[in-house]
């Protein structure tokens, strides 16, 4: 069983699909799918589709979406081996005291994948290897297919999922774009980062990279001007005054600091944003 949750829900059987179109059986299957080989319990299970209101045949009910999961693995494995599954659907979707498990088999889960990769990046790039971190890095970030479940109805517990996968991305992505500045490749990622500002404007690790991308292309002015625009929107939509990192970059650009040119060694500006 492969699992994808990075973008539309997706579990395939021996290559077919296996969610479902009603609402509630696919909210109930991407949360089996988020914790994969692991047993959900009933009770999660219910809070995620009912909330604090399940109705009074809650596990009658319950035990309906799981049938008619088990009735669509059941479809894909016809025709298929069925070893090591010796009793079909029920040896996938597993009953577990107080809960129900889904077994991959060994099968593919994106999110899995994805944090795999970026911890190899991440490992990469405190060592310095910043080409093949940028490399895994990328490898990661592909595997997002779009927004997380997407296509799922989210209640409280995938909601949780949903913004931590999320934030995952927003890590790798400021990781990856950590790994191109170290390579001095600001002039390639520029628009890239401009239109992410845009899109993130309080997010102040992708509003430092871009400041530092727009100083290394010699364009210190609009690079100030980006923290200028920072600053505002802060104090405007939050309350609140750039970082202390954000700052200190700040300053060090108004003094034309080479230590802004020396990210390759390992002592940069951007060791202040990591956190970000």
């Amino acid at each position: 069983m492969d699992i994808g949750v990075l973008g539309p829900c997706r579990v395939t059987q021996a290559g077919i699909s296996v969610v479902p179109t009603a609402i509630k059986p696919r909210k109930l299957l991407a949360l089996l799918a988020l914790h994969p080989d692991r047993v959900v319990s009933v009770a999660a299970l219910i809070e995620e589709l009912w909330g604090g209101h399940p109705p009074r045949s809650v596990q009658t009910t319950l035990q309906t979406y799981i049938l008619q999961i088990r009735n669509m693995i059941n479809a894909a494995l016809a025709g298929s081996s069925q070893e090591g599954l010796p009793w079909g659907a029920k040896s996938v979707l597993v009953t577990k005291a107080g809960g129900y498990l889904l077994d991959t088999q060994g099968g593919m889960m994106d999110a899995l994948e994805a944090d795999r990769l970026a911890g190899a990046g991440h490992r990469f790039l405190e060592a310095g290897d910043h080409a093949a971190a940028a490399a895994r890095f990328r490898q990661a970030l592909a595997l997002w297919r779009g927004p997380t479940l997407v296509d799922v109805q989210v209640g409280p517990l995938l909601e949780v999922e949903v913004m931590r996968l999320e934030e995952c991305r927003m890590s790798i992505l400021g990781q990856r774009i950590e790994a191109d500045l170290n390579l001095g490749r600001h002039h390639e990622i520029l628009g890239e980062l401009a239109g992410l500002a845009v899109q993130y404007p309080t997010y102040e690790r992708l509003q430092a990279q871009l400041m530092l991308a727009l100083y290394r292309s010699g364009r210190r002015g609009s690079a100030l001007e980006t923290y200028h625009r920072l600053r505002t929107t802060l104090s405007r939509e939050l309350g609140l005054d750039p970082s202390p990192g954000i700052q200190e970059l700040q300053r060090a650009m108004l003094c034309d600091d080479p230590e802004l040119e020396r990210e390759a060694a390992g002592v940069g500006p951007l060791r202040m944003l990591r956190a970000g």
